[in-house]
């Protein structure tokens, strides 16, 4: 697991900086955009491989050696992601930048705190929703909800669903009128929603109602999601894009995204109550709504 995190998490600012540095100005949204929906891509394989060896084993068989399954066809991408990242040439745009630093990280947090600050707000939300409402749900509605394991995965899947086919539609969008409306009216929504909906599943725990779930908040995180790369590329310079984003990226992943499961089983375990989960999300996203309101709009988008 911490090889993995240090895979996946290590090149999410490199993958940002590399698609909107290569994105023409007005379509860096909809170009950073892919990257989450192929987050969403893997949610939905990663729950259809779930729901496969959920449904195919038995529960003896699942537990000794079937678990392993999964993380074994995860060993497949390792390669191919090897050889594209040692093939990849920088982009003009760093090539261009004639202020290079020989520290970027130094650089970072000397001259751009509040960036980072306002990065790391935002990236709060977007791991807690990615780690409770995707990832924990199929937990949750085994061990809070008394539901089949196979129901969890399946909802989760049309959550994955719902991530791939709506954030490049929602980056498109962003491009148009802008990256702040969609974050602050996403993370509103959440907010608001996120009571209610744990409310919803928990009062009648059943297939159609976590598909109902998933549906809207897949849609909700798309929307919140879809654009908020871009809106990073935008807090830094070049120079230090890659490095920025990562630091604020997994510092909130480490804290928020990482310990999720544990912060929640706690709260549960300690609160008896069921909630628990609805109000880990809606203190993220209060949070995550503060730190939309420091973006910048491109300038395109300013003259207009």
């Amino acid at each position: 697991r911490l090889l993995q995190g240090f895979s996946a998490g290590g090149e999410m600012g490199s993958a940002t900086a590399f698609l909107t540095e290569y994105a023409p100005e007005r379509e860096r949204a909809y170009y950073s955009s892919w990257i989450q929906a192929s987050i969403g891509v893997a949610v939905l394989l990663g729950a259809a491989v779930g729901t496969f060896v959920t449904t195919s084993l038995d529960p003896q068989a699942l537990s000794s050696w079937g678990w392993r399954l999964p993380f074994l066809l995860g060993i497949i991408i390792g390669p191919v992601g090897y050889y594209i990242r040692n093939h990849l040439e920088e982009t003009p745009t760093f090539l261009e930048e004639k202020d290079k630093t020989d520290s970027p990280l130094k650089e970072v947090i000397r001259n751009f705190p509040r960036e980072t600050s306002a990065s790391f707000s935002m990236v709060i939300l977007w791991t807690v929703c990615t780690y409770v409402l995707l990832f924990y749900m199929p937990t949750y509605s085994v061990k809070v909800l008394k539901l089949p394991q196979t129901t969890g995965f399946i909802a989760g899947m049309v959550g994955g669903l719902c991530i791939m086919v709506l954030a490049p539609i929602v980056g498109r969008l962003a491009d148009r009128i802008g990256r702040r409306p969609l974050l602050s009216g996403a993370a509103a929504l959440i907010l608001v929603l996120a009571y209610p909906m744990f409310a919803y599943i928990n009062s009648a725990p059943s297939l159609s109602t976590l598909l109902i779930f998933q549906l809207v908040f897949g849609t909700l995180i798309a929307a919140y999601t879809g654009p908020i790369l871009a809106a990073f590329s935008e807090l830094f310079p070049a120079k230090v894009l890659s490095t920025g984003l990562s630091v604020a990226y997994n510092l909130a992943v480490t804290i928020f995204g990482g310990f999720a499961s544990f912060f929640i089983t706690w709260l549960i375990a300690a609160t008896g109550n069921n909630m628990a989960p609805a109000f880990y999300v809606m203190i993220a996203a209060a949070i995550s709504f503060v730190g939309t309101r420091f973006v910048r709009e491109p300038q395109y988008l300013q003259q207009h």
